[in-house]
């Protein structure tokens, strides 16, 4: 899958750009507002996509001032489909949080780093995870290594992408911080947290319990 366009998967031209375009809003586009939402340089490509797009009723053409403005037809039998498409990034990650809840021995933190999370990666990008244990969980625990394994699996079996899992125990968190390696500035600027309180909030509550 490619963690940048997921919808791509299934519509890999235009077309899926300008419909994740009009999918991501209730408001008339302009044509021109439409072509900078893609990012693609080519309006006149983007205007043929949409005048398709209407012959079929799937975007609505509203005439205002003499200007031609689009929208997205939720109305149509086929809308349903372009929105769960378009949905597929947010799909992926309720998907992760749900096996992430479910496990037996539940993981401190959780969160998605690196190009899937920034969303500028493609079909080759591993879907890359930073995981917090508990401390009195070791890394080669058997329940353990087998939740990391099947999380690994379904994340092949749901997007086509290796899963790339970064482990830390819990007493190994504030020191990452201080070291600041790489992954820490990726964390910080690009992360989504999928379980547990941010990185920067575990390390501090450790630092509490240490404390006391």
């Amino acid at each position: 899958m490619d963690v940048a366009r997921p919808y791509s998967t299934v519509s890999p031209k235009l077309e899926g750009d300008v419909l994740r375009a009009l999918a991501g809003t209730t408001r008339l586009l302009t044509g021109r507002e439409v072509t900078l939402l893609t990012g693609k340089t080519s309006h006149s490509g983007v205007m043929a996509v949409l005048s398709r797009l209407v012959e079929h009723g799937l975007v609505e053409r509203v005439e205002l001032n003499r200007t031609s403005l689009y929208a997205l037809n939720r109305d149509h039998l086929a809308a349903p489909a372009v929105e769960l498409l378009m949905g597929m990034r947010e799909k992926l990650l309720d998907q992760i949080r749900r096996k992430l809840g479910a496990w037996q021995i539940a993981p401190l933190h959780a969160s998605l780093f690196g190009s899937t999370a920034r969303g500028d990666g493609d079909a080759q990008s591993d879907i890359d995870l930073f995981v917090v244990r508990p401390d009195d969980v070791d890394e080669d625990h058997p329940a353990w290594c087998s939740q990391i394994d099947d999380l690994r699996t379904q994340i092949l079996r749901w997007t086509g992408n290796g899963a790339g899992v970064v482990q830390v125990s819990e007493s190994e968190v504030a020191h990452l911080l201080d070291e600041e390696p790489p992954i820490v500035a990726d964390l910080r600027s690009d992360a989504i947290v999928l379980h547990g309180p941010e990185i920067d909030a575990l390390s501090e509550v450790d630092s509490m319990s240490h404390a006391t």
